[in-house]
């Protein structure tokens, strides 16, 4: 299966919202058209910085096709199809094929912990329900699960498609297990922005990086500098983006990410309760680190011209 659009930086977007939270699908055309400007290697809707445990079926239904049509073949489509069920993880999945998505991403599921079988059978449902290729998810952090090196690489032996993994983990030792084991086209994906350049510099294909919608500029910056063998300038903007990626401690996520949004001049909207938006303090403290690493004006809201 070609893996090799698989690569560059892909923002993990928010769903904007309306003030009554419901899905604005004026804001998520604006929010995808500012991201692909920017030079984005892909799109990801429907993921964790998306809301998608607050999302129902029907919701993400939308979103997809939205997501889809809004990209318009202009960059690679992902969406999150996680869930919680093996029967809601396939039903996703084979909406998400439907809709027109070029990869799935897939988060293992959360508040339960399946022993390594019955993950190994919850992804083995998924793969076999569709045609695309399909990005495990770790993030152990939020999930309580954690995809070992050897599980992974057991399932990537076993699905054609399944051809990659967003590690979220911030174990950059299990990173470089999954880089060292990984079969020929498996595309290991970052899932930590202050650890973009790292990752790139030890045969990552790229990233998923939620800060991208604040500022896409900056993770493009260090996948483009990267390519193109200037290292330098990709540390350099490394170092620019880590702030940000520190700022994702403000408030409960996805708040400081809408907030981010907003302030850049682009649609975000409330998070869906019982998450609420940034308090005053925070959103201060947000705009400050906006102004430290150049994407605000001290005093102005709304992007640099």
């Amino acid at each position: 299966m070609d893996t090799g659009f698989i690569q560059g930086i892909i923002p993990a977007a928010i769903t904007p919202m309306t003030e009554d939270e419901v899905l604005d699908e004026g804001g998520v055309e604006r929010l995808l058209d500012h991201l692909i400007d920017q030079g984005v290697h892909g799109i990801f809707t429907g993921g964790t910085a998306g809301e998608s445990w607050a999302l129902t079926v029907e919701e993400k239904q939308k979103l997809y096709r939205w997501t889809v049509k809004y990209t318009n073949g202009r960059v690679p489509v992902y969406v999150g199809t996680a869930a919680n069920t093996t029967r809601e993880a396939v039903l996703l999945a084979e909406c998400a094929q439907e809709a027109g998505a070029d990869c799935l991403s897939v988060l293992t599921p959360y508040f339960i912990t399946p022993n390594e079988e019955e993950t190994f059978a919850h992804y083995g449902a998924i793969a076999g329900a569709v045609d695309l290729p399909v990005l495990l998810y770790d993030l152990p952090d939020r999930t309580g699960n954690r995809l070992s090196v050897d599980l992974v690489m057991r399932l990537a032996g076993a699905f054609e498609n399944i051809v990659g993994i967003k590690d979220s983990s911030g174990d950059f030792t299990q990173t470089l297990e999954y880089l060292r084991r990984a079969p020929e086209g498996f595309r290991v994906i970052m899932g930590r922005d202050t650890l973009i350049y790292a990752a790139l510099a030890h045969g990552a294909a790229g990233a998923i990086a939620a800060s991208g919608n604040v500022a896409p500029e900056l993770g493009v910056a260090i996948y483009e500098s990267y390519a193109r063998g200037d290292l330098k300038a990709a540390l350099d903007f490394q170092q620019r983006l880590s702030p940000l990626r520190q700022a994702f401690a403000l408030g409960t996520h996805p708040a400081m990410l809408k907030a981010g949004a907003e302030l850049v001049g682009l649609p975000g909207g409330p998070p869906r309760r019982p998450v609420r938006r940034l308090s005053e303090a925070d959103r201060r403290k947000l705009q400050e680190v906006l102004v430290e690493i150049g994407c605000l004006k001290e005093g102005v809201v709304g992007r640099i011209p």
